[in-house]
């Protein structure tokens, strides 16, 4: 998916497959839906407008206005780990933010019930009295409607770093050439979103990247700290990478609709610079076919000492 450190960026990209399973009742019952009613109910100003709203209600420390804005079972990914919302809620009263600037604000439609916007925000402020890093930070919010009422159930921060990734290795290279040869096509994804992401991370390990971009929407999108990327970007940048001494933990999920999921989970390893980076994705059924459509991953703090960078949801 990336290059967040050639090796690591791109192995990092490489968590960007997941796949969800069915819940909730905010949703049509009807799996094979069009291009149509893919198209969200809400525009993509109100969003930006109750992003920017969350926002203004942690600079006013109005906690309760703030915890308003967010589903039950809202979760956030933050480079110290993954946060539910009742850790979310005790946390923010640690933060004074005094000033945030956005820019390159953009909505990517799930379903008419779901959203996601994804922007950049330089902040001025402390956490625990300690001055927090302006950034930049690529950020993303996913809205759902519940009840007719459109809150937040997912949110991730990502320092943009702005250092290019070092070149590919002449092994990683060599890789490339041997993984162009045609290979069979993966297995398809189902219900189970670990399930899924196993499979995805079975294609990174066999170099069929072919199989790969099979699993990925032609509207994906994914943020890592270096850059944005497409789906072809995506694909691109995890071609000779070696995954094989990487693992995977800490699994998590929530269901947004019948239609669409969030996972997210840990990866470690030695060839990340960190040590652990934090990856999440966003699943659809579209068109009775489950495809990654929304991927980001977060390097994991390397100075316990630090304050965190992250503002909004922390």
């Amino acid at each position: 998916m990336k290059n967040i450190l050639a090796l690591v960026s791109l192995l990092i990209a490489a968590a960007a497959c997941s796949t969800a399973p069915p819940a909730n009742k905010d949703v049509t019952a009807n799996a094979n839906k069009g291009a149509a009613e893919m198209t969200s109910a809400v525009s993509e100003s109100d969003i930006i407008a109750k992003e920017k709203a969350a926002w203004d209600t942690l600079k006013k420390k109005d906690w309760d206005g703030y915890g308003k804005t967010l589903a039950s079972d809202y979760l956030e990914v933050l480079d110290d780990g993954v946060h539910d919302k009742a850790a979310n809620m005790a946390e923010i009263k640690d933060l004074d933010l005094s000033d945030v600037t956005f820019t390159g604000w953009k909505m990517l439609p799930i379903n008419k019930n779901a959203v996601i916007i994804t922007y950049n925000a330089t902040v001025k402020g402390t956490l625990k009295g300690q001055a927090i890093p302006p950034g930049p930070y690529r950020e993303a919010s996913a809205y759902v409607n519940r009840n007719g009422e459109w809150v937040a159930i997912f949110y991730q921060e990502t320092l943009a770093r702005t250092a290019p990734p070092p070149s590919p290795s002449p092994a990683a290279s060599q890789a490339k050439k041997e993984a162009a040869k045609p290979m069979a096509s993966p297995a398809a994804a189902g219900a189970d979103a670990v399930a899924n992401e196993k499979l995805v991370w079975d294609t990174f390990r066999t170099q069929n990247y072919d199989g790969f971009a099979s699993y990925l929407d032609k509207d994906f999108v994914e943020i890592e700290a270096d850059a944005v990327y497409d789906k072809a970007g995506s694909v691109n940048a995890i071609k000779g990478i070696d995954v094989s001494k990487l693992e995977l933990s800490d699994w998590k999920s929530v269901k947004f609709d019948d239609y669409a999921v969030f996972v997210t989970y840990a990866i470690t390893g030695p060839v990340l610079p960190s040590g652990k980076e934090y990856h999440s994705t966003i699943w659809a059924n579209r068109d009775g076919k489950w495809q990654a459509l929304f991927h980001q991953g977060t390097p994991a703090m390397t100075n316990a000492a630090s304050p965190k960078p992250e503002m909004k949801k922390m």
